[in-house]
């Protein structure tokens, strides 16, 4: 899996390139939140992965509490 990150001002772009699963998602769910920081608007660009397991669910309902009270979270290209 290959994680690029974008930020445009409060604009979070995370693309994911290849599998989420068990051994990749804490890689995933470490760079959402080392990035996250003032982030108003979250969207995960899912346009190359080519696979998630569960654990990967998992990371895209925490990004979605995590944005909760903060603003705003797109998951895209799905």
């Amino acid at each position: 899996m290959n994680i690029s990150v974008n930020r445009e001002n409060e604009k979070l772009t995370v693309s994911v390139d290849g599998r989420i699963d068990t051994v990749t998602a804490p890689e995933l769910e470490k760079c959402i939140d080392d990035n996250v920081g003032n982030t108003t608007e979250l969207v995960l660009d899912l346009k190359n992965m080519s696979y998630t397991s569960s654990a990967g669910l998992r990371v895209f309902l925490k990004a979605q509490k995590l944005m909760k009270d903060r603003g705003s979270m797109v998951i895209k290209n799905v």
